[in-house]
């Protein structure tokens, strides 16, 4: 007799949606702007030749660099597989399944939630208000069961900063019995509204932070836990028992220098630029119906008739994230921010759906 292996998963798994990737959706196109990757790469050689033995439980010369980086002891650092696996150890070490509950706000990254889900956590959801900024009433009125609180900060995919009075609120209504969690992982697009300074202030703040954006180093997964010494003993008791590959932490060390820094600053203020060009020229576009603030590497607009707008881009070979089946995000399409070649091809190819179309209507 066959056995149905399906009948032996967890419930809660067997309907769980998985993230919805960029590369797990996929698409065919020249010109990716769908996962806020760095659309431009950078080029480092590998110290070690030879991999036969374990790396280290946590990369000190790495934990030091990036600590000197963020003007902070290297005893508030965890160096983790991505942002992600930062979210995930939060659960793991402060929830009990069935018993405690996380906040998050959509929209946002979705990844909160559904980490969340495979671990059997409740999840409430407070619906962040028309401006894209915290309810933060709600969220004091929920305290009650609430471990974590993640507040993406700027927002994925609206782009926007949160209020940074909102969140000191949110901290110090749950001292004693929450943890909120800012996910910094834009703020190199923006870091004068990093909530790190608080580190040392408040021991129930958590930042998560990566090297994957405005580092341009997405395919190496790697982050970083920012806390109070408390919380990363804690997390370290439960990380994965080698969970960063000596090749990743040669290559994030090298991205760390003084020089890379420097690089990667100036990669910042060019997308920067970018970014203010390919709005000025939305702005001009009949069918688009409003642009978000933004202060990431991406850009989310609400279209009129959003799914034919992204029809039309990947025709072209244009690849960006459509949001129009989300809840809050109704005809929205989330742009990320590329080279300025990239930006003039997507703008052309905009324009192109406008004379298309306007043809079409006279005819």
């Amino acid at each position: 007799m066959n056995l149905n292996i399906y009948n032996l998963v967890r419930k809660n798994i067997q309907q769980l949606i998985p993230y919805q990737s960029a590369r797990r959706i996929g698409g065919k196109g020249s010109i990716w702007l769908n996962a806020n990757e760095s659309t431009e790469s950078n080029s480092f050689l590998l110290k070690e030749s030879y991999f036969n033995r374990y790396p280290e439980v946590q990369p000190q010369s790495l934990i030091l660099r990036y600590a000197n980086y963020i003007n902070l002891s290297p005893g508030n650092i965890l160096v983790t597989r991505g942002a992600d696996e930062g979210i995930e150890l939060l659960m793991r070490a402060f929830c009990e399944p069935g018993q405690d509950s996380i906040i998050y706000c959509s929209p946002t990254y979705d990844m909160y939630k559904i980490n969340a889900n495979i671990l059997g956590i409740e999840c409430r959801n407070i619906k962040m208000l028309n401006n894209w900024q915290l309810d933060v009433e709600k969220i004091c009125n929920q305290s009650f069961g609430v471990k974590l609180i993640y507040i993406c900060s700027p927002n994925n995919p609206t782009g926007n900063i949160i209020r940074s009075v909102d969140i000191e609120q949110i901290i110090q209504v749950f001292s004693d019995t929450g943890i909120v969690v800012i996910d910094e992982a834009y703020i190199e697009f923006c870091e004068k509204y990093s909530v790190l300074h608080w580190i040392k202030k408040y021991s129930n703040l958590v930042i998560l932070r990566t090297l994957s954006k405005a580092f341009a180093l997405a395919a190496l997964r790697c982050g970083f836990v920012i806390a109070n010494e408390v919380i990363i003993d804690v997390l370290s008791k439960i990380i994965a028992p080698y969970p960063i590959p000596k090749p990743v932490s040669d290559i994030a060390y090298e991205a760390l220098s003084q020089d890379s820094i420097k690089a990667m600053k100036k990669r910042v203020q060019d997308l920067i630029y970018n970014r203010t060009w390919v709005i000025k020229e939305l702005n001009k576009n009949t069918y688009v119906e409003k642009i978000f603030t933004t202060e990431s590497n991406y850009i989310l607009v609400r279209f009129i008739n959003a799914e034919k707008i992204f029809n039309w881009l990947s025709k072209h070979g244009v690849i960006v994230r459509n949001q129009n089946k989300k809840m809050f995000l109704k005809q929205c399409i989330r742009i990320t921010v590329g080279t300025f070649i990239e930006c003039s091809t997507l703008i052309n190819i905009l324009n192109l759906f406008n004379k298309y179309h306007e043809r079409r209507n006279t005819c």
